[in-house]
């Protein structure tokens, strides 16, 4: 039956309205997702209720999913085993600092690469893209060379400085910066409005999503940044919280798992927390200027 026949006209050149989907369509995404989320949540469910059992739970056979009597002694196992605290400020302190330069350093390019005109434009942001196609592995050893031959191994600014530009972060920037609706600027130069008032007063308040979707990026890999680390810091005072699993492991050997689980809890509560509150802006600051050339 066409929609002539059902009495609704059909305008030439536009498509014909798609249905929703059906039933079964409805129940094999919800499927999917279901799937999905026990497959992704399985795992930190065993590894939050494993964190609170005994040893001898967790080496029960059959598997015992629930500890009996939840308790919080491996948690206080491992504070007392490594410095914890100093570990979980250690990582604080690094990834909100690096997260942020990383943000306002991709900040100033990209608007520079938009809204300034000087020669070799394309050309710079041709390289700025070609950085992504290199793997962080190969600039370990000169990154390494550089920083002990500056003094900085067992230091916080050896750990921070040579992660803080952020190709990704550029890109993305740029890519929104193009859909900006230029009449907006041209009027804030013509009240005469700097650079520097552009870019804070007018672009980044019309960039919420997507300076979002690169402050959750920059900070979750400023976060669960493992090696890097741990090849430029070995005193425990400097350390991050990933490196500090190491160090409970080395001191308890690979025996004592609720220890070492309920250390690694430590570690995935709080980027998990930040994560479920800016998935939504997340999506739409990742999507923003997806069609833009």
């Amino acid at each position: 039956m066409t929609a002539a026949t059902l009495g609704r006209p059909t305008i030439p050149g536009r498509p014909a309205r798609r249905r929703p989907a059906g039933a079964g369509g409805r129940f094999g995404g919800y499927l999917t997702m279901t799937l999905a989320t026990v497959v992704l949540g399985l795992p930190l469910l065993w590894m939050f209720l494993a964190s609170l059992k005994t040893p001898e739970e967790l080496y029960r056979l059959p598997l015992q999913w629930l500890p009996g009597a939840p308790s919080l002694d491996n948690y206080a196992q491992a504070a007392s085993a490594v410095p914890l605290g100093q570990l979980l400020a250690n990582s604080v302190g690094l990834t909100v600092a690096g997260a942020g330069l990383k943000v306002a350093l991709g900040l100033c390019c990209a608007y520079a690469l938009v809204f300034l005109d000087f020669p070799f434009k394309k050309v710079a942001f041709g390289l700025v893209i070609a950085t992504l196609m290199i793997p962080p592995q190969i600039t370990i050893i000169p990154n390494y060379t550089l920083v002990a031959g500056l003094g900085w191994l067992n230091t916080y600014q050896g750990i921070l400085v040579p992660g803080l530009a952020s190709a990704f972060g550029t890109f993305l920037f740029r890519q929104h910066f193009l859909t900006l609706p230029a009449s907006i600027l041209e009027a804030a130069e013509l009240d005469g409005a700097g650079h520097w008032r552009k870019l804070w007063r007018f672009v980044v308040p019309m960039s919420t999503p997507t300076l979002a979707a690169v402050a959750l990026v920059s900070v979750v890999t400023e976060w669960n940044d493992y090696l890097w680390p741990f090849l430029v810091v070995d005193d425990p005072t400097k350390m991050t919280l990933p490196v500090g699993l190491t160090l409970l492991q080395n001191t308890d050997g690979m025996t004592n798992w609720g220890v070492l689980l309920a250390a690694t809890v430590v570690v995935t509560l709080p980027i998990l927390l930040v994560f479920l509150v800016l998935q939504r802006r997340l999506v739409a600051g990742l999507t923003a200027g997806a069609v833009t050339g």
